[in-house]
């Protein structure tokens, strides 16, 4: 199912211009030495919600601790993988968020959502609270790709981003809030760090 596909009890949730099988391109090397692409199609972690309609995420790539350079990396983002990365690890995730109005709505089951965003995204649904504030520890860059979003901070600050705005996170507990009426795409790589506070 894709996003566009998903019911939230009252209409259709809107759909995203990103697409839920994003094209992704890896490249490497060949046995001479000579750059050159080894995979073009789809992350293999591409996931549709359907208890949080208009919710997708893509796990595109992932590293891991100390990965050296190789002719052929290995694709080790499978679905079972965290979401969150070690220390020394990587994490590259598009992830697409619905309008907070579907968690409104009357046919939402937020123990249905709970359990598939456990699944669907292994490490992270775990460190959500009830208001959608976590923290990872990680360092993590964040680009806008499509929407308008919000970002809450346990001090009370709401900063709006727009599409191409960019955000550099220093493992801070937070919350993404998309008080609008259009989905809102975001690319978060996220890099895995000690936490020092």
């Amino acid at each position: 199912m894709s996003p566009s596909d998903a019911k939230d009890g009252i209409g259709r949730a809107p759909a995203s211009a990103v697409p839920l099988d994003i094209r992704r391109v890896v490249t490497g090397h060949t046995p001479d030495g000579e750059s050159t692409v080894i995979a073009d199609g789809s992350p293999r972690v591409c996931a549709a919600y359907e208890h949080i309609p208009g919710m997708a995420t893509r796990l595109v790539w992932a590293t891991t601790r100390d990965q050296p350079v190789t002719a052929r990396p290995a694709d080790i983002a499978g679905p079972e993988l965290s979401h969150v990365p070690g220390t020394g690890e990587t994490r590259f995730i598009i992830a697409t968020f619905p309008p907070d109005s579907v968690f409104g709505s009357a046919s939402f089951d937020p123990a249905a959502a709970q359990a598939e965003n456990a699944l669907l995204s292994p490490g992270l649904a775990e460190l959500f609270d009830e208001t959608g504030f976590h923290e990872t520890n990680s360092i993590d860059y964040a680009i806008v790709l499509e929407g308008v979003l919000t970002l809450e901070l346990t001090d009370g600050s709401r900063t709006v981003l727009n599409k191409h705005d960019v955000v550099v996170q220093h493992g801070t507990r937070h919350a993404w809030r998309n008080e609008t009426d259009a989905p809102a795409s975001v690319a978060f790589m996220l890099t895995g760090a000690p936490r020092r506070l």
